[in-house]
């Protein structure tokens, strides 16, 4: 390798490299060894104590090199991030620097529209364009009806419908990830993202399992990790989310645009759109204007994002308080610290 762009690398990030610092991106992260790709090949790279301190390194992030020490993330453009499953609910950046979001779902069974709209939210949020690509083409009896009903609920974004076997649609999907761009692809375990990503690379560089009797693969992906493509362009594969909670509302009103617009003209501001005179989503939901899954879909997530906002605040301020202590006992403990007469 010895044309980072590539890599997505462009011009203007030199001015953000320290001196004496090459650039490299990170393409894979285990156990606090860094996986980097530079314009000399791929290396290991040990990340510095001050990356320790943020949310990275995390795949797709631009790391400034010292050898083979990673002093410094460049600034992220974009990054999709998830919080973190467990009760931390620490937000953690899923992938770094993405042109596009890959939202991937399967055309098996039931179209799980509340899901694919989650992911959306989340990857409206993220900076990036998202794209909703299905998978499984060849299992699907009615391939346009799938494509419309998920279209219905994907306000703005496009929808691909893919097979991994056939390679219906793979150049479709090669047009998003082109030559500097790139893409994550997201969702759950089991949709076809892994078969999905070898078919655009064009070799195996995801494990695949055995279809379920219901239509359904397996988990298979069990890190992150980032795959150039032939012809330029750079994908993202990304282990099955069980839970994907959104770290702040960036994005719900930009996939629920349709309520989000309706909830603007409203008389009050403050409207709850249950009982208020003058309600415009109480009125689209009354004419069936508004379907009212979609509308109890957005408060759910406007509520999850609320309520994680409210824990953010709350951590920062524990981390407030924990730094305040540190220093105050920092002060207590030195020896030649001057002593009042009353102390």
């Amino acid at each position: 390798m010895s044309d980072l762009t590539a890599l997505g690398w462009r011009a203007d990030r030199g001015a953000e490299l320290p001196a004496g610092c090459a650039p490299g991106r990170v393409a894979r992260v285990d156990r606090g060894r860094l996986t980097v790709l530079t314009a000399e090949g791929e290396l290991r790279a040990h990340p510095g104590a001050a990356l320790h301190e943020g949310t990275g390194p995390a795949v797709g992030d631009w790391v400034a090199l010292r050898g083979e020490l990673a002093v410094a993330v460049l600034p992220r453009r974009t990054s999709f991030t998830r919080v973190a499953a467990g009760r931390s609910s620490a937000a953690q950046v899923v992938a770094a620097n993405l042109d596009a979001v890959l939202v991937v779902d399967a055309m098996v069974g039931a179209t799980r529209l509340r899901r694919i709209e989650r992911y959306l939210a989340a990857a409206w949020g993220s900076g990036a364009t998202p794209v909703v690509v299905l998978t499984k083409a060849d299992l699907c009896a009615d391939v346009p009806a799938a494509v419309q009903e998920v279209a219905e609920g994907a306000l703005g974004v496009g929808v691909l419908p893919v097979s991994s076997v056939t390679g219906a649609g793979l150049g479709a999907v090669r047009a998003v990830v082109g030559p500097g761009r790139t893409a994550a692809m997201v969702g759950p375990s089991g949709v076809g993202k892994s078969s999905l990503a070898n078919a655009l690379t064009g070799r195996a560089v995801a494990g695949t399992r055995e279809i379920r009797d219901d239509g359904r693969g397996r988990h298979t992906t069990t890190a992150r990790e980032l795959h150039l493509l032939p012809g330029g362009g750079v994908l993202v594969d990304t282990p099955g989310l069980r839970e994907l909670g959104l770290a702040d509302d960036e994005g719900v009103d930009t996939a629920y645009a349709d309520v989000a617009e309706l909830a603007a003209g409203c008389r009050f501001r403050d409207c709850g759109h249950r009982t208020e005179p003058g309600c415009a989503v109480a009125t689209a939901l009354t004419d069936g204007r508004l379907d009212p899954a979609r509308y109890t879909a957005w408060r759910k997530l406007q509520a999850e994002a609320h309520r994680q906002a409210l824990r953010a605040d709350a951590r920062a301020a524990a981390r407030e308080r924990a730094r305040v202590r540190a220093f105050t006992r920092s002060l207590r403990d030195q020896p030649n610290r001057p002593r009042t007469g009353w102390s």
